[in-house]
């Protein structure tokens, strides 16, 4: 079996397998996109690389159907949450086709003293290689894609061998856009053909989403030839409750922020860090909703929490919560497997430092912790090696202010869940990695800029 295919996680049919792209026609790509980055740029300007961008974006809405289908067979999430990943996915193109002119602009510096004049001027890179993964086909590559195209980057885009149908199909959109051969290459390499291609000096960056274990990877490769990296990898994300006027409505937003994508994302909150006094009355609310959220079909309208993406990835997850359970934490609710889905599950009585505190559960299951202060919370929020995104809820402002800036964390949300937008910067801290995407940090990782100072 090929290590690219669809195999559908709801059932576990194998729809299609995709050949890994040949060393020969690996060097090709490299070609092609090579030749594109040395004469796209000087021929084109931003505005119109801009204007092939909107393109790409407008196509993901003129297909949202077709795309969103292919990723519920491709690793299970559920329809109406791929449409809404489709649509966002297309609002970040059109945030970057918008902006190219001005993200591209030259930066004046004002001189100390006064003689002469001088600038930033912004130009690419050359070609990058992107290192996607399966949980947001889409939306992933676009944070990579969309600002690199438009500083006039080049793209090798790796996608996870999983995804090989949405790679596919993004391949064809780019096309279909207007985009020069070369500018977009999507290959089905394997981690070994990786390592040269990163070794490769005419790839000059690469950004990976995923694993510590794959970030690292290759960071490694990457550091040897003294290559330019964007890291966004994993998180355990705390969701910390100080003070509330509704509990039940804070409840709410902490199921929202757990179950999004079956728990299957980066910057889920994963553990939930509540002071005492409104502990039991949470934590009641919150089992409710959870478990008001059963697994279903991903294809039915209103299923809120599908299968797993892979049965690597249930076992991973039925394991961790044995774990956590032998250790001493106890089981609130859920805990169950059948097949690929998972139940929402709610651990409770970890101990502070556990193997269970320091560890990603990629999937429906929430950890709970009584805190006894603002203290206390915020130590163990910051008790983990991961430092990606975080979520505060209090009455108090200036408590959020205070403890929003003491959380050893690449993102803080005061009071709210679920808001990333196409101009925040995303990008994490510690083990989390380094680097941003998205916003105008975002389009400033891949670029030289160049000082050109003048009498």
């Amino acid at each position: 079996m090929s290590a690219y295919a669809v195999v559908n996680p709801a059932t576990g049919e194998t729809i299609k397998e995709y050949p890994e792209t040949s060393d020969e026609e690996l060097r090709a790509a490299i070609g092609r996109a090579d030749a594109a980055a040395r004469t796209w740029p000087g021929s084109s300007t931003p505005a119109e690389r801009g204007a092939l961008i909107r393109r790409a974006g407008e196509l993901h809405l003129e297909r949202r159907r077709e795309l969103a289908e292919i990723i519920v067979r491709e690793m299970g999430k559920p329809i109406e949450q791929a449409l809404a990943e489709v649509d966002f996915t297309a609002e970040i193109y059109g945030f970057y086709a918008d902006r190219a002119e001005e993200l591209m602009a030259d930066e004046p510096i004002e001189l100390l003293d006064g003689e002469g004049a001088a600038v930033v001027r912004r130009s690419p890179f050359g070609v990058l290689l992107g290192i996607m993964p399966w949980n947001f086909p889409y939306y992933q590559v676009a944070r990579f894609a969309a600002p690199n195209l438009a500083i006039g980057n080049t793209i090798l885009l790796k996608h996870a061998p999983q995804c090989p149908e949405s790679a596919e199909a993004m391949q064809r959109m780019f096309a279909d856009a207007g985009f020069p051969e070369g500018a977009y290459e999507n290959i089905y390499a394997s981690n070994e053909q990786i390592e040269w291609v990163l070794a490769d000096p005419r790839v000059r960056g690469v950004s990976v989403t995923g694993s510590e274990r794959a970030g690292a990877a290759v960071a490694e490769v990457a550091g040897r030839n003294l290559k330019k990296v964007v890291l966004e990898l994993g998180g355990s994300d705390p969701f910390i409750l100080l003070a509330s006027d509704d509990v039940d409505a804070a409840a709410g937003a902490a199921a929202e922020a757990r179950l999004d994508n079956a728990g299957q994302s980066c910057n889920a909150a994963k553990r939930f860090i509540v002071v005492d006094e409104l502990y039991d009355e949470f934590l009641e609310r919150f089992r409710e909703k959870l478990a008001a959220a059963q697994p279903g079909d991903p294809t039915a309208e209103g299923t809120e929490v599908g299968p797993l993406s892979s049965a690597t990835a249930a076992e991973r997850l039925e394991d961790q919560v044995r774990r956590a359970v032998e250790n001493g934490a106890e089981i609130v609710l859920g805990g169950g497997r059948e097949g690929n889905y998972f139940e929402p599950t709610v651990l409770a009585g970890i101990a502070p430092g556990a193997d269970a505190s320091q560890e990603e559960f990629f999937g429906p299951v929430a950890q709970v912790y009584r805190v006894g202060s603002e203290e206390e919370a915020v130590e163990l929020a910051n008790q983990t090696p991961f430092g990606l995104g975080s979520y505060v809820m209090t009455t108090d402002p200036e408590q959020a202010e205070r403890v929003a800036d003491r959380i050893e964390a690449g993102m803080v949300y005061v009071n709210l869940v679920g808001a990333d937008a196409p101009e925040l910067p995303f990008g994490g801290f510690k083990r989390s990695g380094f680097g941003r995407e998205l916003g105008r940090y975002g389009a400033d990782e891949f670029v030289n800029k160049k000082l050109i100072r003048s009498a």
